[in-house]
């Protein structure tokens, strides 16, 4: 499934959330080697990637595992680094400068591929508009750097010596669409099926963003099962501490949706090639605090 977009209105830009899209875009292209190439490339990548990025075991240890001496020589051994001390002498000399506070919120910017940035900016902008536009944009600015402190611990919890980098924004977009499924669980949202056919469909919040979070879930824990968890490439319960924490704030804090059910909006596929329209927000639409 590939979610479009939604069908919810807002009352004015979201200048917050297009400035994150812009900000990680621009992490992306110009601070991160992305167009390296080649073992020497491949290699320039993961050494900016532990510089830059958050790693468990620094935040756990409060200290970077250039300078963490012996306890980080074998955190580095145990996660299969043969030449540990080496390593060790290469992240002291070209990460001289990390901090490992700095790290938790500098991993929120970057990302690991097209795939990976595109699909998480996609999430952001369809979901993170609508939460904006009813929180205001310095309590969602607020609210979404708390969704990725959230995320962070979440991993930690499951991971604390894990070595391996965690980057990406997608800790803090989980908080964004936790508090959505709960500000707007009954709006539609257009998504993309491939399954046997190609299709369009309108589906609630609830079913999309539910069915995101018991995926997360089930692989989280499938995770920790098979004991892969720090090498999965995917940070399971970064997703699920997010998630949890977005969807607590909104249920206790956020102002959520009181109006009755209305019928979906027609399929694109139904319209003769038109893409539908978005409807002019109605003021009349009530809200519950």
């Amino acid at each position: 499934m590939l979610r479009l977009r939604d069908d919810n209105p807002t009352r004015g830009t979201a200048w917050v959330t297009l400035a994150l899209i812009a900000l990680n875009v621009a992490a992306f292209l110009f601070w991160e080697p992305t167009f390296a190439s080649g073992p020497a490339g491949e290699q320039r990548q993961e050494i900016f990637f532990f510089c830059q990025a958050e790693i468990p075991w620094e935040v756990t240890h409060q200290n970077t595992l250039g300078d963490g001496g012996a306890a980080a020589r074998e955190a580095l051994r145990e996660a299969g680094f043969q030449a540990a001390a080496e390593d060790q002498q290469v992240l002291a000399q070209r990460c001289a400068h990390k901090s490992w506070l700095l790290s938790i919120f500098e991993a929120m910017f970057l990302h690991a591929g097209f795939l990976h940035i595109g699909g998480n900016m996609l999430f952001l902008w369809i979901f993170g508009n609508n939460v904006e536009d009813r929180l205001g944009r310095i309590r969602y600015l607020l609210f979404y750097f708390a969704s990725g402190l959230a995320a962070t611990l979440g991993q930690l919890v499951i991971g604390p010596n894990s070595v391996v980098p965690n980057l990406g924004a997608s800790g803090a977009i989980a908080g964004v669409l936790g508090a959505y499924l709960v500000m707007f669980p009954r709006r539609r949202v257009l998504t993309l099926i491939f399954f046997f056919i190609i299709t369009w469909v309108y589906l609630p919040a609830v079913v999309v963003l539910g069915a995101w979070f018991i995926l997360q879930l089930y692989s989280g824990v499938g995770s920790i099962a098979t004991n892969v968890t720090a090498g999965s490439g995917v940070a399971y319960f970064a997703h699920i501490g997010g998630f949890a924490f977005g969807a607590l704030m909104a249920l206790l804090f956020f102002p959520k949706e009181g109006f009755a059910r209305r019928p979906p909006p027609a399929r694109p596929d139904l319209m003769r090639g038109r893409w539908p329209a978005r409807r002019r927000f109605r003021s009349d639409e009530g809200w519950a605090g």
